[in-house]
């Protein structure tokens, strides 16, 4: 996560949306850095709300815009399941050995197997019930986002490829692609909700 003091701006850490490229390319210019623990690197909208905003003095008077970066979906888990084949992932998280569908069948669960416990963009974005960012742009289009970035601190962005996902098969079967378009229906709700 990176807070910018004078700009009024928060930038929230979803996982697998290119924020680590975001850190590297932005940490010398923001005023707080979060990046450890996962926990609070990767803290939501709600939770930014709840905690860290009241101590940044984020309230009526001092408002800080807060933004975040969405993945569609399937795009996103994908990029979860190759992350998890890394040769030197051999602990309970690691997909190695199992199928896309296997990790796709394991996250529609209600009590997801250590292997698929990844979490939601759309909890972590726009909670239903809880505080959601003022704003969250489309992963597959990163340029309106650099875009808006650029403008709000005043430099040119060029974001390094880094902590990407190793090449991997990840297309669903139609039966297993429906039931996550069930399971996950928030998911795309919030996704097909975004500007273009």
């Amino acid at each position: 996560m990176l807070i910018f003091w004078r700009q009024r701006l928060v930038v929230l850490a979803n996982p697998k949306t290119g924020t680590t490229a975001l850190e590297e390319t932005l940490a010398p210019h923001a005023a707080i850095v979060v990046q450890r623990p996962p926990q609070l690197k990767h803290t939501g909208a709600n939770r930014y709300h709840r905690f860290l905003a009241p101590y940044v003095g984020d309230g009526k008077d001092h408002k800080f815009t807060v933004v975040g970066v969405m993945r569609e979906p399937i795009d996103w888990l994908g990029s979860w399941y190759r992350y998890r084949q890394r040769k030197d992932e051999v602990d309970d998280k690691s997909t190695r050995g199992k199928s896309f569908d296997d990790f796709v069948r394991a996250w529609c669960q209600e009590t997801q197997p250590e292997f698929a416990r990844v979490g939601s963009q759309a909890q972590f974005l726009a909670p239903i019930g809880g505080r959601q960012c003022d704003r969250i742009f489309r992963y597959d289009r990163m340029d309106r986002f650099l875009g808006f970035l650029e403008h709000k601190l005043q430099m040119k962005i060029d974001l390094p490829r880094v902590n990407v996902s190793p090449q991997g098969e990840t297309r669903l079967s139609p039966d297993v692609e429906s039931r996550l378009r069930d399971f996950g229906a928030r998911e795309f709700e919030v996704y097909s909700s975004l500007a273009e």
